[in-house]
């Protein structure tokens, strides 16, 4: 069969978050817990409502869609997916930890749904959209299997220089020479940190009644390990690169991260750093 760069692209990515899926399942509580301000914004403008369904998409850990899971009771019911089998299975084990009963699984690939048309009251989308190769082709796809008048609710981050509990380490990696900087425009995290360019995707699907906001929480570590072993956890490059340094060269990495977020850290080395999500929603 022939393969194009895309579909290449698209099997990177499914490989890299399948050797994620363990990092994530050890960080999800913290995670879960900073960023609680992102999951109640996605939910308190799905509008959800009692005996409704709910399809959340890329759920990695699956943490936004419990909480909807919740207020969808009595009568609704979540499907909770992902693209990737090792998330799926992280998420099973979150959801019998925590007690959700109406939630089904699925693996589900983000820009091609395999459920039928217009099935879900809402859909949720954390923190997926900006990695999606083709982001428009999935907007077109929630629009779709989305009841009308159903409601999209999703995440993405906002810019770099709102974000530097994730970009410090990653500046400290390539100022250090084991990490090339990113390119402008490629794939990432920061890919749709433009309101007017998520604007413009979600209309264009076509969504209406789009609103875009940011939504400013913190992220807070006891001190540099923790922030470095999450970091190592959650980010398969900054992992990689790691995975190559000799002890000098980590001790190095550390230093130098201590440096770029003194002004972050108390005394006694305990650090709070800002995060910014942009939220979007839009009725189908």
């Amino acid at each position: 069969m022939r393969t194009f760069p895309a579909d290449d692209e698209r099997d990177d990515l499914l490989d890299t978050w399948q050797e994620a899926a363990p990092g994530w399942g050890r960080q999800a509580d913290g995670v879960r817990e900073a960023a609680m301000a992102v999951s109640e914004w996605m939910l308190d403008h799905a509008q959800l409502q009692p005996g409704q369904t709910v399809l959340e998409l890329a759920a990695g850990p699956g943490d936004t869609g419990f909480l909807a899971a919740q207020r969808v009771k009595p009568g609704g019911r979540l499907l909770s997916s992902d693209a990737v089998a090792a998330m799926l299975e992280v998420a099973k084990e979150r959801a019998a930890e925590q007690g959700v009963d109406n939630v089904e699984f699925k693996q589900l690939q983000i820009e091609w749904i395999d459920v039928p048309t217009a099935s879900f009251d809402a859909v949720l989308i954390k923190w997926a959209l900006m990695l999606v190769v083709d982001p428009s082709a999935a907007l077109r796809e929630c629009r779709r299997v989305l009841k009308p008048g159903g409601m999209l609710s999703l995440a993405v981050w906002d810019l770099a220089e709102h974000n530097p509990w994730v970009t410090i380490p990653q500046q400290a990696m390539v100022e250090l020479g084991h990490l090339q900087p990113s390119e402008p425009g490629a794939l990432g995290m920061f890919a749709l940190a433009s309101p007017p360019q998520l604007q413009e995707l979600l209309e264009d699907a076509p969504f209406f009644d789009v609103i875009v906001e940011p939504i400013p929480f913190e992220r807070m570590y006891a001190n540099i390990n923790a922030w470095i072993g999450e970091t190592i956890d959650l980010s398969g490059s900054f992992r990689a690169a790691w995975a190559e340094l000799s002890d000098e060269e980590r001790r190095a990495v550390r230093t130098r991260v201590a440096e770029l977020s003194a002004a972050y850290a108390d005394a006694q080395g305990a650090l709070v750093l800002p995060a910014r999500s942009l939220g979007a929603a839009a009725s189908a």
